[in-house]
């Protein structure tokens, strides 16, 4: 398997991203998290989505470390400082939450509170409900798990044509767009640094193909039967979503009902787009921390 590694002069001097790395191997393949607060505070995991990486939740992690929260945030494989496959026959939805079932069995994680989005739920809840003893607590924002039945807005279906056919895929000004809070020139070059040329591009390109919305999928059993667990789910489970996001600004809709533990939960629709990090990173953080029964740190 060739396998690309993004030279790390190309995450020097990055706006707000003063995070030490750390690295796990997962057999061939290394992926990058972010590690910050206190080692025996309780665990925030913050899954991020496509085509971002970490450097998406550079708001929320120093807030709630200062909270007293261990804020872990990985790469996924395929995008920021993780490795990256250069097959696209190397990537699937399974592949994507073997590969964070393996790192979070590597760290040894329990009592680990979600927060996922976009394509960081996709994989997050299947990891949760898959691993339900490990997991305390879910908070979505901007994301689903799909299984099939419900047909993907027309919004989907131009990103995943989009995706596949564009001449060029500008990782950054995609974060823009979809973002409310307009990006510095900085930012928008700092979701580009994964990426020094398309071959390291296969999985960016790939994502939107690979949400299953056909019969036949391969991901929809697991996926079906994850969808049950979370019928069964009394923990609690929360969804702040970002209401003008046209593709999952209405999915809570969906989750909240089904899910037992999200009765009573302080649900919200926030002004914010699809990179609801990027337009309220800071209340985002503020919101868990309050949930947790933490306070902010002044």
């Amino acid at each position: 398997m060739k396998i690309l590694r993004t030279p790390e002069a190309r995450f020097a001097d990055l706006p707000d991203y003063p995070f030490a790395p750390h690295h796990v191997e997962l057999g061939p393949v290394r992926m990058h998290y972010v590690d910050e607060g206190p080692r025996d505070g309780p665990v925030v995991l913050l899954l991020h989505g496509e085509p971002t990486w970490s450097y998406l939740y550079r708001k929320m992690i120093p807030p709630l470390a200062a909270g007293g929260c261990r804020v872990l945030a990985p790469d996924l494989i395929g995008f920021g400082k993780s490795d990256k496959p250069a097959a696209a026959s190397a990537y699937s939805y399974q592949a994507h939450v073997d590969w964070v079932r393996e790192w979070l069995l590597a760290l040894d994680l329990r009592d680990v509170t979600l927060f996922c989005q976009d394509w960081g739920s996709l994989i997050g809840l299947r990891v949760a409900a898959e691993m339900e003893d490990r997991f305390a607590r879910i908070c979505v924002s901007n994301g689903f798990l799909p299984t099939g039945e419900v047909a993907a807005p027309p919004a989907f279906r131009l990103w995943r044509a989009f995706a596949r056919f564009t001449p060029v895929f500008p990782a950054g000004r995609i974060v823009d767009f979809g973002s409310l809070t307009k990006l510095s020139r900085a930012e928008i070059a700092a979701y580009d640094a994964p990426f020094p040329s398309a071959g390291y591009k296969v999985c960016a390109r790939l994502f939107p193909s690979l949400v299953p919305t056909e019969a036949g999928d391969p991901a929809l059993p697991a996926n079906r039967r994850a969808w049950q667990i979370l019928g069964k789910w009394t923990k609690p489970f929360l969804c702040i979503f970002g209401a003008d996001d046209p593709i999952l600004g209405k999915a809570d809709s969906l989750l909240i009902p089904h899910v037992p533990g999200a009765a009573g939960q302080p649900h919200d629709r926030i002004r914010g787009g699809h990179f609801i990090q990027e337009d309220r990173g800071d209340e985002l953080a503020a919101r868990l921390l309050d949930w947790l029964g933490l306070t902010s740190a002044p």
